[in-house]
């Protein structure tokens, strides 16, 4: 059985990416982890503007499947986390219930969180005997600051998206009843954006921080925004006081 649906909707601007294996908690085996993967080192269409994670049932994500990873090994979270983070254009989350190990590093690898407010982010390896990959817990120390990093990480005690929210570490936390709705307004707008100028944005905020000068490929993409097609008809369109129509060229 398939854990992991793809959906494109509005003309191919938004991808849905959803994680179905709500009797488990949502729990990742290792054929989920590699559908995963895959789907976010693709390239991306140039029609293409945003990607959604979301899951079924009443758990975001609980993370790596336990029994699994008894038998077989830690799978490449760290890897799926990066696939994530490095993706070409905006992804956002949509976090109707806890996160918890795994799958708080899943929803934290996203561009944006937007949580019931409810939810919850529960770093809990510290308690079973584990330890977060090391680029997992240095990228919740740069979203976080290091003190609220600290409590997470080595208290491994859950945290509700209400607080964390507070400390900017989730985009929004909203009450259930008004979840999808702030999520598909947040979707909307980015969907409403240039695509290329979405690649350009998003290559200059992962570049790294000691990257100065901007590397040439990052340059390069902010100038073909700035010439495309898609460009002119921005500027046209807020001259002409009327809503754009992008083509991803």
């Amino acid at each position: 059985m398939e854990h992991v649906t793809i959906g494109h909707e509005r003309g191919g601007a938004v991808r849905r990416v959803v994680i179905d294996r709500p009797d488990k908690r949502n729990a990742l085996t290792r054929e989920m982890f590699a559908t995963l993967t895959r789907e976010f080192e693709r390239e991306p269409p140039a029609s293409e503007a945003v990607t959604v994670i979301e899951s079924t049932g009443h758990v975001f994500c609980s993370g790596i499947d336990l029994n699994e990873r008894l038998a077989h090994g830690a799978p490449p979270l760290a890897e799926l986390c990066e696939a994530i983070s490095a993706y070409p254009l905006p992804v956002v989350a949509r976090v109707q219930g806890d996160a918890i190990a795994g799958g708080a590093f899943l929803a934290l690898a996203c561009d944006f969180i937007v949580a019931d407010e409810a939810a919850r982010l529960w770093v809990s390896l510290v308690q079973i005997g584990l330890a977060p990959p090391w680029p997992l817990t240095r990228r919740l120390a740069r979203i976080a600051g290091p003190q609220f990093a600290r409590e997470l990480v080595l208290l491994g005690d859950p945290v509700s998206c209400a607080r964390l929210a507070e400390g900017q570490v989730v985009t929004a936390a909203v009450p259930a009843s008004d979840l999808a709705a702030t999520t598909e307004a947040m979707i909307d707008r980015l969907a409403r954006n240039a695509p290329l100028s979405l690649r350009a944005i998003k290559a200059t905020l992962i570049a790294g921080d000691d990257d100065d000068p901007a590397p040439d490929a990052v340059e390069r993409m902010i100038a073909s925004a700035r010439d495309s097609q898609d460009g002119r008809e921005g500027v046209s369109a807020r001259l002409e006081r009327r809503a754009p129509h992008f083509s991803g060229r």
